[in-house]
């Protein structure tokens, strides 16, 4: 029989949806599986506000005379992470960031730390997985790193609200969300109970003192942040770091962000002294382009307010099975598939005789649509074996009849690439007819519009 206080409950470790019983689908996000079993201790014993989070005046007031001037933006001095983050860091707001083991996210909060205490802003770091020995000797890797941080390793959630609460920092990290412990609960750490619980109270924290709170959250194999997917909810922003393994970039994405846009990118590479900005991706990704090969073409992506040139590079070969192999790397595998047959319906290749490898050179991931020309244009040229000019760039959406259609932000991209000297531009008919751009500004570059990819075939 259960104590007297505890109760055994189900949550979708998903989004945090309760139940009596064990179900095989969440009623809240849909998802299979998803329930873990847990008990938790009765409300009746707990106190309504058991943490000492401040005074805080409930009365509802008019809209017009809330203060937001101690609400103002506070820059981190790393412009790529400030970009990110929509202009720097709000006060009273909660971020988290997540990414696989060993990408950098401690380095990064790291080096945000030293320039905030430089800029002599008071920082408390809190780490329920190192030791402040071990996070002394991280940062003495970093160069010019101000000893003035405040380090605290310690996982009691209570103790830890308690000395944030006393020292009133203009800045908490929290490494990682995982691992912080509620004595009151009697869960084990990183269970959905105890990830609810400490970051309702981190944003509590957060809202009231006020302090500017990050909190890193570990992911699953799947490339989510473990725990309710509340969790996603409860914050002001959500930055996800993430890179394909074994590459050298470092790509910091919003995924969310109530202050500034979402989907924005910042790049970093990784070196021995820590992380380092890329302030002009363009030319990063496109180091190391082969000379004079097939299957190599420049596009445009847009990513957040940047336009980036990106390589996109095919290997079509012949197949030794009845059934062709399809592979593709930071660029979605279904769109590949449908590219293929696009070809082989409009143009009248056979495809299915040839085994297609597509990556996109950097480790970038790439989901926009617009990049669909240049995918076609690789796989025509690594077919036929015929090079496209290295000063030419292209992009542009294609749908199923095999036409080019207008995509966004064209004028961006169409400026980014007179930028970094290129020659040629082809770019869907649609959007050249309504570009605004002088002839001053375009430089050596020409504009092609086609409508079609027959007329892309053409060009190749």
């Amino acid at each position: 029989m259960a104590k007297a206080g505890k109760k055994t409950v189900f949550f979708c470790k998903e989004c945090g949806y309760e139940s009596a019983k064990w179900l095989g689908q969440c009623p809240g996000c849909k998802a299979w599986d998803s329930f873990v079993e847990e008990k938790v201790t009765s409300n009746k014993n707990l106190k309504v506000n058991p943490l000492p989070l401040g005074v805080v005046d409930n009365k509802p007031i008019k809209l017009s005379e809330v203060n937001i001037d101690n609400h103002k933006r506070t820059l981190t001095n790393i412009e790529e992470f400030d970009r990110v983050l929509g202009g720097g860091i709000v006060t009273g707001s909660m971020v988290l960031v997540g990414g696989d083991p060993g990408i950098g996210k401690s380095t990064l909060l790291l080096q945000m730390c030293r320039n905030l205490c430089i800029d002599k802003r008071s920082v408390l770091y809190v780490s329920g997985e190192e030791s402040a020995k071990q996070i002394k000797m991280r940062a003495d890797r970093l160069p010019a790193f101000n000893n003035e941080m405040l380090v605290y390793s310690e996982t009691d959630l209570e103790r830890v609200v308690e000395r944030i609460t006393d020292i009133k920092p203009d800045v908490v990290v929290i490494d990682s969300i995982q691992t912080m412990l509620s004595t009151e609960l009697g869960q084990a750490p990183g269970s959905v109970s105890q990830i609810r619980e400490a970051t309702g109270v981190f944003m509590r924290l957060a809202k009231t003192l006020p302090v500017t709170i990050f909190i890193v959250g570990h992911v699953t194999k799947e490339g989510v942040v473990a725990g309710p997917r509340v969790l996603e909810h409860m914050v002001d922003t959500v930055l996800y770091f993430e890179s394909e393994r074994g590459a050298s970039y470092r790509f910091l994405r919003a995924v969310k962000n109530r202050f500034g846009s979402t989907n924005e990118i910042g790049v970093f590479e990784m070196q021995g002294d820590g992380l380092h900005e890329v302030k002009n991706p363009s030319e990063y990704m496109l180091n190391g382009r082969p000379e004079n090969a097939s299957g190599s073409v420049v596009s445009c992506a847009i990513e957040g307010t940047r336009p980036i040139l990106i390589e996109v590079q095919a290997l079509v070969c012949h197949t030794s099975f009845n059934l062709p192999r399809r592979t593709s790397t930071g660029i979605d595998f279904n769109r590949i598939n449908l590219l293929l047959a696009v070809i082989e319906k409009r143009i009248g290749l056979h495809m299915s005789e040839y085994d297609a490898y597509i990556n996109v050179a950097g480790g970038l991931r790439i989901n926009e649509p617009a990049m669909d020309v240049a995918i076609i244009a690789a796989i025509i040229s690594s077919c036929k074996d015929s090079n496209v000019n290295e000063k030419t760039i292209c992009f542009g959406e294609v749908g199923l009849a095999g036409e080019v259609r207008a995509v966004n932000n064209a004028e961006q991209r169409v400026l980014e690439a007179a930028r970094l000297g290129f020659e040629t531009c082809i770019l869907p008919a649609v959007n050249m007819a309504s570009l605004n751009i002088k002839k001053a500004e375009l430089g050596n570059l020409e504009l092609v519009g086609i409508s079609n990819i027959k007329e892309l075939y053409k060009l190749i």
